[in-house]
């Protein structure tokens, strides 16, 4: 039987909190995350791969604000485009290199994706999706009035946040579904793709928005009927009563148990929780299973020996 994989990695595993992020550091990350793709590829999974881009279309505002007297600044949408292209290129490249030392013969390319939202989406006038690097609140107000967003304080600081509208349809989806269909490991939706919406006479049209990239990866997962959607990240998997004495890795939950936790509060609203809504939303729709894991244990996932299985009740 075919095995079809749509891997989900976070912008912040190429640009972790606390480093300047420069391209060399940022190449070094993506080339340490990648060992779980490798490994799937090298067992012959058809692999569609999405990633973030929070830290990096932050800063790519952070460099328009302090060049903006110079040169034109560029919409939102345009910086996204233009991260999915430069991200992918190391995604693209590290890959091509480690396969390649491996033995394994697969192609890899890159597509700049267009995603579909809604122009009414509620969460257009309330942003709410943090990007970029945490600076003092000072830093983090000044900038965000030069670039039109608003703030917001985490873990680490203060933080700009811009709209994050829900993602409906993959323009690529059929591209995207015949290369992965010919055993081509496909880098796609990069930080959750280009916002645009259907204008009536214009056709699509840019946003000035962000889409989270989980979920783009999991309505991209039901579109190249993906049997497992995969979501990388920083912690071992879901946890009940996270941050506190009592934590418990949860390794199963039903769709049903995963939206019981959702609505208990006990998920962050920007951190865990849009996981596991994709996650739901992709076994709802037809995926056999999604796992959330830590970067380093994507294979062990896959098999079952880490992170946290979800599927359908």
């Amino acid at each position: 039987m075919d095995k079809t994989i749509v891997i989900a990695l976070g912008g912040n595993a190429l640009s972790p909190a606390g480093e300047e992020g420069t391209i060399a550091q940022q190449f070094r990350h993506t080339r340490e995350s990648l060992g779980a793709v490798v490994d799937l590829a090298a067992d012959g999974w058809r692999m569609a791969i999405v990633h973030g881009n929070g830290p990096q279309v932050g800063n790519a505002l952070m460099r328009q604000a302090i060049s903006r007297s110079t040169v034109p600044p560029l919409p939102l949408g345009v910086l996204v485009a233009g991260t999915e292209g430069w991200i992918g290129y190391m995604i693209q490249q590290s890959l091509q290199n480690a396969l390649a030392r491996q033995g394994v013969q697969r192609q890899v390319v890159t597509m700049v994706t267009q995603v579909v939202v809604d122009p009414h989406d509620p969460t257009l006038v309330h942003p709410s999706k943090p990007i970029g690097r945490a600076m003092d609140e000072a830093a983090a107000r000044a900038l965000a009035d030069q670039i039109g967003s608003e703030v917001a304080q985490s873990q680490h600081g203060w933080r700009c946040v811009i709209a994050s509208p829900r993602p409906i349809e993959i323009i690529e989806a059929p591209m995207i579904r015949a290369l992965v269909a010919h055993g081509h490991l496909v880098i796609a939706a990069g930080g959750g793709g280009t916002p645009v919406y259907r204008h009536p006479t214009l056709g699509l049209e840019g946003l000035d928005a962000v889409v989270d990239k989980d979920r783009a990866a999991a309505i991209l997962g039901s579109d190249i009927h993906a049997d497992v959607l995969l979501i990388l990240t920083d912690v071992e998997g879901v946890y009940a009563d996270f941050a506190t004495p009592q934590q418990t890795l949860l390794p199963r939950l039903t769709a049903s148990q995963a939206r019981e936790l959702l609505t208990s509060g006990q998920l962050g609203a920007g951190s865990m929780g849009p996981k596991v809504e994709a996650s739901v939303q992709f076994v709802q729709n037809g995926g056999r299973r999604a796992v959330i894991a830590r970067l380093d244990r994507g294979r062990q996932a896959v098999a079952g020996e880490a992170g946290t299985e979800i599927v359908a009740d």
